[in-house]
Order: structure tokens, then C-alpha cells, then sequence
């Protein structure tokens, strides 16, 4: 039996993984969840020690995949997608550092958008079906999806990104490729972005043309997600013990992925949710009420820019709650479980720039700023007196991708990885437009609507 997906928004219908995979985002507008969550026995994951990245991800997804992708088919999937290392890195006593920054685009988001694509892939090729990309990008989701959807057949990309808030080589590594990926710099911000590609999803008049989204409101992106923390966990554990993540969070889809891996059986005890300046979830979690941050606000961890979280409607689910996608709540969530089980904070841009230098100063360890707000996060939590087994705070991209910062704030120039080796040269190619849905659907008819 397939697993069966809802919306968040209970309106939209059941769906199937190659549905909600396909169509990005439930008819309602709300979100797909799994209706009912697998559970890995405690035994299979502290089994995974001995086990490779690929095969770790095979032992998760299928529990997503069965019905759907048959075995074979997935650990090829698995093997092509997961060729990197995922460095665990020892900072002092249990405390680590997950460095997620070894893929194509030294980014986090290389581990979900690789899986995603190849899943889209197999199962466009059995209907003989031709999809369209939407996807907006507050920072890497957009190079990560680029690279992955790129000169891949069946499918074609459209990638919006603000253009003022991108840093220089997270938007060279979308604008430098060609082919089937197209390139937008809006003049606005990451929401605006984000509120575009929404408009156009729930367009009657664009029927024609098939659209699915590769941001993080897409389950195919999600799923993914939860595989390293199951893999870190692992690798680390001492005779089973709990442990802690401390996630930098911005449109939260990391957050799910790992919010999911627990409610799948990882022994956490709990998660550290970590925010830059735009921190709508951690009053949320404190008061009760929520308040979209409107415009978000500005912070050098850029891809954590987002005043309200696409992938927020899933955590109230999870905790029992419904949240539209605007953010109205529906259904309060239990809020007395959020407050045992997370512990939300926001980190600003001076904590930020200061992590990053007593890292290095203390422990020759580079971070980059969204890594920098998730080990400051583990470091508020370790102050409040929290005495975990073992704690892992995830580093979402690598140093590189951020040199003018790191120039500035360390005096040395981070050492590029070769993803990023020669990029500053390459020649550039991308549309410009602005915060306008009407310039916008012009142009998805004139590219896209046959």
C-alpha cells in the first residue's frame, strides 16, 4: 500500500507521492503532509552506524517511496544523487558540527533538490509527461535547484530571486547556467518572490501549463530532508543516547525535515530552533500569537530572510494545529508540547559576526552566517544550564559562498570548494522584472503556455 498525503488546508483532496510530488501544492493552496508517519525501529537507526550515505537514504525514503518507486530503481536514485562526504565535525566535548556544504552547490539544499529532480524524472518519464518548475529563492534553494533540474528532460525551470538580496556568487550559480533553466531578479524581496510564484499556482487562466514548485513546499523537498539527521545521529551516537540539533530557520523546510525524522523515531530530546532577526516563530512559540513580519527584515544570514514561513502550516500540523497558508491560525496547536520539545531563539546580525570570529579565534572552525546562527543557537542553549549527551549544529552552506564577510570579519579569504572553483568568471544570463504579477504572467505565457 502507498503512503497517502493530505493538505494542510483539508480541503484539497488525498493524494499519492507521485501527485503530491508532481503538483507541488495541494488545490486548496495548503500543503501535503504524509497522513500517517512511519516509524524506523530504534534498532535500524543506531544500525545505520555501518552504513554509507546513500544507504541510509534508501532505508528512509522507501519507507515514502513503497508502491511508488520500486527498491532497485530508489538505491540507484540514492547512490546518484548522495556522491559527496557529509563531514561530522568535532568543535569541543559532544558538541559537532554537521557540515552539509560538500555537494554541487555547496549548499544544504543540494541533498533535497538532487532527489527531488530524479524522482520528478522517473515518474514524468512513465506518464510521458512534460512538467514546469516554479520556484522562488531567498538564497540557495535557487542554485540548488538550478543545478539539479539542469538539462534534465521532461522538466523546465523559472527561479525568482530578490535581486538586492542575494549574495554575488549564490546568484552566479543560477544566472551562469542556460538551457532549460530560466533566471528573474525581482525588484523586491524573498516574500514578494515567494507571493509571485503562489499567484501564479492558483491562476485558472495558466491551466495549460503544468506547474510544480522545487521550494521547500513541495514534499519531494522535505522528505529528503530528514535523512541527515537519522545519518549524523547515527555516525555520533554513544550506547544510544538522545541527542540535540540546533537548525538555522528561515522558510523552515530544514526544520520540518527534521521535525518528521523525530516523529519517524530519532532520538532527540530537542531541537534547537534558530532564527536571524525575522523572528516570527520563536514569539509564536513564546505568546501564542502569530505576526507575519512585513517586509521581512534584512539579515547577513540572507537565505533565513523570511517573515513568513512557507513550511509553517506543517509544524502546526505536526503539533496538532491547522494554519492557512497566509497565516491565519485555523486550529491552535498544542502549545504546551511546542514549548517542551523546541527551544526557539533568534540570533541577530552582531551575535552572528561575533560566532563567527570566536569560532575561528577559539577553535580554528569557519562558519558562514546561517551555520554561525545555529551555533550560536546550540551555545544559548548550552548557557541555560541544557547538559545533552550529544548536541549537532547544522552548517547549511559553505564559508566560500560568503567570502566578504568572511574576509572582513577573519581576514582571510575562505578556500573555495571546487563547486565554486572558476565561477566568478563565467558570463552571466538573467531577466529582470518587478515586483508585478502581471509583468510576471506575461512572461510565463510568452515562454511556457503553447
Amino acid at each position: 500500500m502507498s503512503l497517502i498525503f493530505y493538505s494542510t488546508n483539508m480541503g484539497g483532496g488525498d493524494a499519492t507521492l507521485r501527485d503530491a510530488l508532481l503538483k507541488g501544492q495541494a488545490g486548496d493552496r495548503g500543503l501535503f503532509m504524509p497522513r500517517t508517519i512511519p516509524r524506523l525501529p530504534r534498532a535500524e537507526i543506531l544500525g545505520f552506524k555501518e552504513k554509507s550515505y546513500p544507504e541510509v537514504a534508501f532505508a528512509v525514503l522507501k519507507r515514502y517511496t513503497e508502491g511508488m518507486i520500486p527498491d532497485d530503481e530508489l538505491m540507484t536514485l540514492c547512490q546518484e544523487c548522495y556522491d559527496y562526504p557529509v563531514p561530522l565535525e568535532k568543535v569541543f566535548d559532544r558538541n559537532f558540527i554537521m557540515r552539509l556544504d560538500q555537494g554541487p552547490t555547496a549548499s544544504f539544499k543540494d541533498f533535497a533538490a538532487r532527489m527531488m529532480a530524479r524522482m520528478m524524472r522517473y515518474f514524468l518519464k512513465a506518464e510521458d509527461a512534460d512538467l514546469v518548475i516554479l520556484t522562488a529563492t531567498s538564497g540557495d534553494t535557487g542554485s540548488a535547484v538550478a543545478h539539479a533540474f539542469h538539462n534534465m528532460e521532461r522538466i523546465r525551470l523559472i527561479v525568482l530571486f530578490p535581486k538586492a538580496e542575494v549574495s554575488d556568487r549564490q546568484r552566479k550559480q543560477m544566472t551562469t547556467l542556460s538551457g532549460n533553466v530560466t533566471v528573474v531578479g525581482i525588484d523586491g524581496k524573498f516574500d514578494d518572490c515567494q507571493a509571485l510564484v503562489k499567484q501564479a499556482f492558483a491562476d485558472f487562466s495558466l491551466r495549460k501549463i503544468r506547474f510544480s514548485s522545487a521550494n521547500s513546499i513541495n514534499i519531494g523537498r522535505l522528505l529528503p530532508q530528514s535523512v541527515y539527521y537519522f545519518y549524523a545521529y547515527a555516525k555520533l551516537q554513544e550506547k544510544g543516547e538522545n541527542c540535540v540539533f540546533s537548525i538555522p530557520s528561515g522558510n523552515f523546510g530544514d526544520m520540518c525535515g527534521g521535525l518528521l525524522a523525530w516523529r519517524m523515531g530519532l532520538p532527540l530530546e530537542k531541537a534547537i530552533i534558530a532564527t536571524n532577526a525575522n523572528d516570527e516563530f520563536p514569539k509564536f512559540v513564546a505568546t501564542g500569537m502569530y505576526r507575519k513580519i512585513v517586509p521581512s527584515h534584512i539579515c547577513i544570514s540572507n537565505a533565513m530572510n523570511v517573515g513568513h514561513p512557507s513550511n509553517l502550516p506543517r509544524v502546526v500540523a505536526l503539533y496538532g494545529g491547522q494554519m492557512d497558508e497566509a497565516g491565519k491560525v485555523i486550529k491552535y496547536p498544542d502549545l504546551g508540547a511546542m514549548q517542551r520539545e523546541l527551544f526557539t531563539t533568534s540570533i541577530s546580525d552582531d551575535e552572528t559576526r561575533k560566532t563567527i570570529t570566536d569560532a575561528w579565534q577559539q577553535y580554528k572552525v569557519m562558519l558562514e552566517p546561517h551555520g554561525a546562527v545555529g551555533w550560536a543557537a546550540l551555545l544559548r542553549f548550552l548557557g541555560k544550564g541544557y547538559r545533552p549527551g550529544l548536541a549537532i549544529s547544522i552548517e547549511t552552506a559553505h564559508p566560500a559562498k560568503f567570502p566578504e564577510e568572511i574576509k572582513k570579519l577573519l581576514g582571510i579569504e575562505p578556500e573555495l570548494p571546487p563547486s565554486l572553483a572558476g565561477l566568478d568568471a563565467k558570463p552571466e544570463s538573467f531577466e529582470s522584472g518587478p515586483n508585478d504579477y502581471a509583468w510576471f504572467k506575461d512572461l510565463l505565457v510568452k515562454r511556457f503556455q503553447k
